[in-house]
């Protein structure tokens, strides 16, 4: 059997869909893969900010479509990125464990947390990250955050921000966990480094496949 998996044309998105690659290996080997990777309106959209979204299919539609259009057979999401309600046809096969649900303050190389002057720049994409940074430092100011993790940490190498909040989950499956950081503790956001999978509703094969990883 081939699976074609859709997924958000991005590297950290494509770190994911290996993941579930890997677990789907384990228990029926003879699966083979082919990906399509997409474009999102949230990955062309890099204006409208994250603050004011609420949960809607800004980064998921285009890869659901696919799955309608039956161009793929699931589709892989950032569990957290799901709209508040999923596309009718479409059903949620499987949820996977986190591999970390914490958020990270990644700071340049030398840097501290306790040790940024007053004033500091933290580029955030949420407002609740930004009251979580505020609960330790009240000293410091806040810019808005878009784009992929590399474009946000480039925010650091171009001076533009002093500390870039990003999920803890994104530096482990993009293997950057030697980059400087404070890792916060604190509570977050339902499905923070889980992983969700799509598939149409009436694909039982796909049901039965994928609840072995759920």
């Amino acid at each position: 059997m081939k699976i074609t998996i859709a997924a958000r044309d991005s590297n950290l998105s494509k770190a994911q869909v290996k993941e579930i690659v890997n677990k789907l290996k384990k228990i029926a080997s003879t699966i083979s893969f082919d990906f399509l990777f997409l474009k999102s309106s949230g990955d062309l959209d890099l204006k409208t900010s994250l603050r004011v979204l609420g949960k809607t299919d800004f980064f998921t539609k285009e890869v659901d479509q696919s799955l309608f259009s039956r161009r793929a057979r699931v589709a892989v999401h950032s569990a957290k990125d799901l709209p508040e309600k999923i596309p009718s046809g479409l059903t949620i096969v499987a949820i996977t464990d986190s591999v970390d649900n914490r958020d990270s303050l990644v700071l340049r190389p030398g840097e501290s947390f306790l040790s940024l002057k007053s004033g500091a720049v933290i580029a955030t994409s949420s407002e609740r990250r930004e009251e979580m940074v505020k609960r330790y430092r009240k000293d410091l100011s806040f810019i808005d955050l878009r784009g992929t993790i590399e474009k946000r940490l480039s925010l650091l190498q171009e001076h533009k921000a002093d500390g870039v909040v990003v999920a803890e989950a994104a530096l482990i499956r993009l293997k950057k966990t030697g980059l400087n950081r404070f890792i916060f503790n604190d509570s977050t956001v339902e499905g923070q480094g889980q992983l969700a999978i799509l598939a149409r509703s009436d694909d039982q094969e796909m049901v039965k496949l994928f609840e072995k990883i759920h």
